[in-house]
């Protein structure tokens, strides 16, 4: 959850902490508090998701927070998983720094995961006085975020008509057929989810694409060439659910992509996975909240979806935001979020409240629905301000194949965008269109990346902000309308190289020897931190 740059601020922090509250250790537990209790069957188990986050003391609770404390701790009822008996093979382990994840097949070759509900947090610090000191802290603040987060936005993703998986809560009873695996999957609660990956032709929940990727293979087909698209609405829709959850972790491992063929490419539509910070609370603790002060980013799910928040809550897929939706509208971001408020009534609210398990139902409902009516009434107002933040510093990137960006001045302080993919045998076609203004634009960067891209700049160019044109690899050209009229400051060229042609005016500067990246490969390694935090994988034992 804590980046590294969170580790000192924490360091500090943890001190403090301990220093004010001398409770680095949780209390003892209750007299006669209960661990699993099974039927006599033993086909279910009655076990809190994590009892020691409620043993925590006064004090503690008073600087690191409250949060979902009573919701960790409180008992449910859970089917027990015995992975042979219901003929589950595991095939790899892996995880984060925080979970432990198994992959599993079932005799039908279906492919599933199974996940732990707690988390442990420190596993990534390193090892030495700050591990010592700052891991009891992110141990503790897993109860950040509840328990059964998963199965609330499961049926608010189906409501909104964007694709989910199916979490299951399971209590796992190991068994011979973990082999080696047994002593690191200890019996708890885990969810178990299918894996969106490969041909899902029999899940209505992936829209039965017949091809599931991850990211990476996603971007690669995108940034190779204008045949394959990020389906742009589809994207904002599922962004719009993560405003409305409050889920501020969306990096591009934590989403795969269904593939669907249409005329004219393939169309990449987004399954969003791993919702363990969704609904998360920040604020109620004194140095929490110091903490999100010094990192916003840490966004506390409350009926306030203000617009300042926005930015913040959204910052961690930008990359994903500035492929995805650069050439949207601010209308088109409006529309999305009235589409999206009328799919989520307040019967639609209850019922997604309903899908955890019984014993929490009206805690859940009591802590989350009045904020969950807010923020969906709020969200409006919040995609147009999504929309501004994109706008801010707007990027703009090419392919691999050619396109054609034409930057027309609409009169002082604002600049029209068009992107077209150039044709060898017929017209090139539209791809897009932007207009920037400079009450809301400071930066706008467009990178071709390869192929043999074209930049023309038309009419009078006074935009006010920074114009960033970055050629790439390819044989690139660079074309002003008129050279003899000036083009007003903060225009800058970056040719790919010396071959690229270069007829501009001489108000429009230009840079050589750029290190800017220049195919899609570059590109993708240099914005997206895929697989963060993940560890190597271990094959079947």
């Amino acid at each position: 959850m804590f980046g590294a740059r969170s580790g000192g601020w924490l360091a500090c922090l943890g001190a403090a902490g301990l220093l004010l509250g001398g409770c680095a250790e949780p209390t003892r537990p209750a007299p006669g508090e209960a661990g699993p209790v099974f039927t006599t069957d033993s086909s279910r188990v009655q076990v809190a998701a994590g009892a020691h986050y409620a043993q925590r003391g006064w004090l503690w609770q008073r600087l690191w927070g409250r949060h979902y404390r009573a919701l960790w701790a409180t008992p449910v009822s859970a089917p027990v998983l015995r992975l042979g008996q219901q003929g589950f093979t595991p095939l790899r382990a892996g995880g984060s720094f925080q979970t432990n994840t198994l992959r599993l097949r079932t005799p039908d070759g279906r492919l599933f995961v199974l996940r732990s509900v707690d988390k442990d947090l420190s596993r990534g610090m390193a090892s030495g006085w700050l591990g010592r000191l700052v891991g009891p802290v992110l141990r503790d603040q897993t109860c950040a975020a509840p328990p059964y987060g998963a199965y609330v936005a499961t049926v608010l993703a189906r409501a909104a008509g964007v694709f989910h998986t199916n979490p299951r809560l399971v209590y796992l009873l190991p068994d011979t057929t973990l082999g080696n695996w047994a002593s690191r999957f200890r019996p708890t609660l885990y969810l178990l989810e299918e894996r969106p990956a490969n041909d899902q032709s029999h899940a209505a929940s992936f829209g039965r694409a017949r091809r599931v990727v991850g990211s990476d293979s996603m971007l690669t087909r995108v940034l190779r060439g204008p045949v394959s698209h990020l389906a742009p609405r589809a994207y904002l829709r599922a962004r719009l659910l993560d405003l409305l959850v409050g889920d501020w972790s969306r990096r591009a491992d934590q989403w795969r992509w269904a593939a669907f063929e249409e005329a004219g490419g393939t169309a990449f539509r987004p399954i969003p996975r791993d919702r363990d910070q969704a609904f998360f609370r920040f604020d109620d603790g004194w140095l929490t909240r110091l903490v999100s002060w010094v990192h916003p980013r840490y966004q506390t799910f409350n009926p306030h979806l203000v617009p300042a928040d926005v930015g913040p809550l959204t910052a961690t897929a930008r990359a994903l935001d500035h492929t995805a939706l650069a050439l949207l509208s601010e209308a088109d971001f409006r529309a999305e979020a009235d589409s999206l408020r009328r799919r989520l009534p307040d019967a639609v609210l209850v019922q997604a409240l309903q899908a955890v398990p019984p014993e929490v139902r009206a805690r859940m409902a009591h802590e989350l629905l009045p904020a969950l009516r807010a923020r969906r009434d709020a969200l409006p107002a919040a995609a147009s301000r999504y929309y501004q933040v994109l706008q801010e510093q707007a990027v703009i990137t090419g392919t691999d194949a050619a396109e054609r960006f034409e930057l027309t001045g609409l009169g002082p302080e604002r600049l029209r965008l068009r992107v077209f993919a150039r044709r060898a045998t017929r017209p090139d076609s539209l791809l897009g269109e932007q207009v920037y203004d400079v009450r809301r634009t400071t930066r706008l960067s467009i990178y071709g990346l390869g192929g043999k891209d074209e930049f023309n700049l038309n009419g009078r160019l006074a935009p006010g902000f920074g114009v960033h044109l970055y050629g790439g690899a390819g044989r690139n050209v660079f074309l002003q309308g008129d050279i003899l009229q000036a083009a007003g400051p903060g225009i800058s060229i970056y040719p790919g190289s010396a071959d690229d042609l270069v007829q501009v005016s001489h108000t429009v500067r230009v840079v050589l020897g750029t290190t800017a990246p220049a195919t899609a490969a570059a590109w993708v390694a240099s914005q997206y931190r895929l697989r963060l935090g993940e560890r190597s994988e271990q094959e079947t034992p």
